[in-house]
């Protein structure tokens, strides 16, 4: 049975108090439950960055649950995925950049061949938060010399207001 995308977005669950006291978390992983609830998703987003109306050549996903949808909607567009993770997991050479997370400084990493000078991306994520993790992976790919079209998110807080540290326009299916 073909999804909408509210049907989508009724399949996130929430769990009060996890992590830890006073966090609302909002699960992703029922989607993956319902295959034609993937398809629906992707095919939300790959409607949303053909919108831009610009060529796009490359989509990157963060660790780790942008590992989940970036190649998925980059076969959709019919282009290159690139992996943003954190130190010692990628081979060869890479650029990388160090950020703050809520708890102490991290490190995120982009092999230095993954895009060419010029190239516009789309960065893929399940959640902003503080905006941290995703202007990391929009300063490497400036450290490539590449263009970020958009950052696209399954959820965004927007009482954390992430989107304020990002140069790039953001979309997020739900805002909460």
């Amino acid at each position: 049975m073909p999804y909408t995308i509210d049907q989508v977005k009724a399949l996130v669950r929430e769990f009060p108090d996890f992590p830890s006291k006073g966090i609302l978390f909002r699960d992703i992983f029922p989607i993956f439950r319902h295959p034609e609830a993937v398809e629906c998703l992707v095919d939300h987003f790959v409607e949303r960055i053909k919108a831009l109306g610009q060529r796009v050549d490359v989509v990157i996903g963060l660790d780790a649950r942008g590992f989940l949808f970036g190649p998925l909607i980059a076969i959709k567009l019919g282009v290159a995925f690139a992996p943003v993770r954190k130190r010692g997991k990628l081979p060869g050479e890479v650029v990388s950049v160090t950020y703050m997370k809520e708890y102490g400084p991290d490190v995120f990493e982009m092999q230095a061949d993954a895009l060419a000078a010029g190239q516009n991306v789309v960065i893929i994520d399940d959640l902003l938060a503080t905006g941290g993790s995703c202007k990391a992976a929009e300063d490497l790919v400036a450290q490539l010399k590449g263009n970020v079209l958009l950052s696209a998110f399954v959820i965004s807080l927007v009482g954390l207001e992430g989107d304020k540290k990002l140069k790039a326009p953001v979309y997020a299916l739900i805002e909460c």
